[in-house]
């Protein structure tokens, strides 16, 4: 899993100087849904953290999947990225790293590591906040794959603060055979919109809906639809 709905503060600018964190706890119906692609369902934990400073802007997320026998952690994986201002221009330089690691029936594994190097911009309609970048990526996959990739985030508030609407969507490309067997480029899409109840300033329930396509390595040009129920605390 994914979680960039942080990033949405930087819609405000990073001159703000506001600083946000947050943990959230989903339990994945992934397996129940989609018995192919998970061999039982799990709870994922996220960790975010947004700081923005006078030269711009990090963001960070750490996912870990709870997916082994008696709750052990399966998957670890993390993200990061940094805009950087430049005096009052809308756009700004992205940089990004992506990779973790996991277990799959006793065998330990890498995911590949990714680096992205692009440009964002943050915009708002209304009280609807959003942000997109497009960078070119790096995949240090066993053939090294050259490719790009567009995002998109929202936050959209609703009923006076008590509910949030906010997530993200990826669009990106790789090598359609991570070994370097089959030539060739695919077109991966994957969403997580997410619908918040805020308790408090503090505590939210809700929902996230894993939309993806072409995303599992293993079944090629298959849409999966993966919702969790959530609870998530804001530091």
């Amino acid at each position: 899993m994914k979680r960039k709905n942080l990033l949405l503060i930087a819609l405000l600018g990073a001159c703000q100087f506001i600083a946000a964190q947050n943990l959230q706890l989903h339990y994945d119906f992934r397996h129940a849904l989609h018995s192919n692609v998970a061999p039982k369902n799990y709870i994922t934990s996220t960790f975010e953290m947004f700081k923005p400073d006078q030269w711009g802007s990090t963001f960070l997320f750490v996912d870990m999947d709870y997916n082994q026998s008696k709750g052990n952690v399966g998957t670890a994986y993390w993200e990061i990225a940094r805009d950087f201002k430049i005096g009052k221009c809308p756009i700004m330089p992205h940089i990004e790293y992506n990779g973790g690691v996991g277990n799959a029936e006793g065998f330990g594994f890498s995911i590949a590591n990714a680096y992205l190097v692009g440009a964002s911009y943050p915009f708002s309609v209304g009280k609807a906040n959003f942000s997109t970048y497009i960078a070119y990526k790096y995949n240090a996959f066993k053939k090294t794959s050259n490719d790009v990739q567009w995002t998109g985030t929202w936050g959209i508030p609703a009923l006076d603060g008590k509910m949030t609407f906010s997530g993200f969507i990826d669009v990106w490309t790789e090598n359609k055979d991570r070994s370097g067997i089959e030539s060739g480029k695919k077109v991966i899409l994957l969403t997580e919109p997410q619908i918040w109840y805020n308790v408090n300033s503090k505590l939210s329930v809700g929902s996230e809906i894993e939309i993806s396509n072409n995303f599992y390595t293993a079944y090629k040009n298959k849409m999966y639809i993966c919702p969790t129920v959530a609870a998530k605390w804001n530091f």
